[in-house]
């Protein structure tokens, strides 16, 4: 059994309340891990911990953070295979996709964000000799940073790496369902050497742990990933306070194929924009739209190809799709398929629970599930599921196809596809999506602004994006004597 710690003022300690909560691994059910039970009284304690390090870390030169940023990307690739198995085991993805994907993204967050900063410039503007206006941009102060379950170290970093490279001190709380690499991270950021108080990791429930950090009022700032509904708790509490608030939160994606579409590459990669992570991402591309002269030949291959899929432990190779997260999660995925079949919902794969059997025995494992015939205002094709769960709907013309799209609360992400390149900026145009690909799904550059429109969020990160989120710009307007 694996007792995991907060990471408060550079020391790995138990939670004030000295209760733990259990942590099971999905791929076979069994409890492995205990997670700190935290509260309002271990933020108070890390708040005031950051508070102090913020003093120096605040005032730090650019070259000093570019440096220990780098050495936190180093100990994450130095520790890439621990890394990757941890995360594998804690959130039941297969090994090959932590290794492919999660591991590598993180470092390279720390990377990536290390080096903009050395780019982050001010701007001046010149009133004709009048007078010159340059812009200041100062760090916030101490930030609180949320991160969800299903990329758990990949968005982690995401949110962490910008907040410290632009000179804030932070409060991270990671999922409590997969809080095994966070507390990894703690221990790099402790090899690495940053400043105690810089980072602090504070392990337990929404409720309590990010309830408190929503409601601090020393804390100035919010970055939070997760569901709609935690959102706008979030918000509601946040909001009052004049906090600035950056909420990424659920998606129900439009994947809009035309029939001049590569149908070979649209098949392709629209297996992977449904089950990929077991469709726990929010940019799954859990609505296919697809135009009606093509309907029956792209369902029928997309459906050849979903059967095809490999379920079972995350640790075997030739598996595409692992366990779910949880058993909670599990069982509403599978709730959410029975809704659509009352809803009069076709399955035409999957639709039930699958059972590798050995090592993956007891484990959370849902079979790779498309359903036809639902009308798009229904419950299963209007609200997130989050699993491994897609419809299919024909449309006839372009219109129809944007209609179809936009007719949800959320506008997270879409993809379309198609042949005609005025198609596809008309289009893509049109969708209401924060995000949108053309011919292919998920291919991110982190230059670009992220976040979504709607019920899917406030606020973009990214790129300069997340410095201009993570500081708070002054104006200085100093007039040339003379005029």
């Amino acid at each position: 059994m694996i007792r995991l710690h907060n990471f408060i003022n550079g020391r790995f300690q138990a939670p004030a309340s000295g209760q733990y909560l259990p942590n099971d691994s999905p791929a076979n059910g069994q409890v492995y891990s205990e997670v700190p039970d935290s509260d309002q009284r271990d933020v108070e304690e890390a708040y005031q911990a950051a508070a102090r390090a913020f003093q120096d870390w605040g005032r730090s030169s650019k070259q000093f953070r570019y440096e220990m940023l780098m050495r936190i990307a180093d100990g994450i690739e130095r520790r890439f295979d621990e890394l990757a198995e941890a995360e594998s085991k804690d959130n039941g993805k297969p090994l090959w996709l932590t290794r492919e994907v999660d591991i590598p993204r993180a470092s390279a967050n720390f990377r990536f964000f290390a080096t903009a900063l050395l780019h982050f410039d001010a701007q001046v503007h010149s009133m004709e000799g009048q007078a010159l206006n340059y812009t200041l941009r100062h760090p916030l102060g101490v930030v609180g940073c949320i991160s969800p379950w299903n990329l758990p170290l990949y968005l982690f970093t995401w949110k962490i790496a910008p907040a410290l490279a632009a000179g804030n001190c932070v409060i991270g709380k990671p999922s409590e369902v997969t809080p095994y690499t966070a507390y990894l991270l703690s221990e790099i950021v402790a090899e690495a050497g940053l400043p105690a108080g810089v980072l602090n990791i504070v392990h337990g429930l929404g409720g309590k742990v990010g309830q408190a950090l929503s409601e601090h009022p020393g804390i100035p700032a919010i970055s939070f990933t997760g569901g709609t509904a935690t959102g706008a708790q979030i918000a509601r509490t946040a909001a009052p306070m004049f906090k600035k608030l950056s909420l990424e939160l659920g998606g129900k994606n439009p994947n809009i194929i035309f029939a001049d579409a590569n149908l070979d590459e649209a098949v392709r990669m629209s297996v992977r924009s449904s089950f990929l992570n077991q469709g726990q991402i929010c940019l799954c591309g859990s609505r296919i739209l697809v135009e009606r002269s093509v309907y029956n030949e792209f369902r029928d291959r997309l459906v050849a190809e979903a059967k095809k899929i490999k379920v079972g432990h995350p640790s075997n190779p030739e598996v595409f799709m692992g366990a779910v997260v949880s058993k909670p999660h599990m069982e509403k995925i599978l709730a959410k398929i029975e809704t659509a079949k009352q809803e009069g919902g076709i399955v035409l794969c999957g639709g039930e629970r699958a059972y590798p059997g050995g090592e993956a025995e007891g484990g959370y494992y849902v079979a790779p599930t498309l359903i036809e015939n639902l009308s798009m205002d229904c419950s299963t094709n209007q609200e997130e599921i989050f699993g491994p769960v897609a419809t299919l709907t024909p449309f006839d013309t372009e219109e129809e196809a944007l209609a179809l799209a936009n007719s949800t609360r959320y506008g997270l992400a879409g993809s379309v596809w198609t042949e005609n390149i005025h198609r596809a900026h008309r289009v893509a145009a049109r969708l209401h999506s924060g995000f949108v690909w053309v011919n292919t799904w998920n291919l991110r550059d982190l230059r670009t602004p992220f976040g979504g429109m709607k019920d899917s969020g406030v606020g973009r990160e990214g790129g300069f994006k997340s410095f201009d989120f993570f500081t708070e710009a002054q104006n200085v307007c100093v007039k040339i004597e003379g005029y």
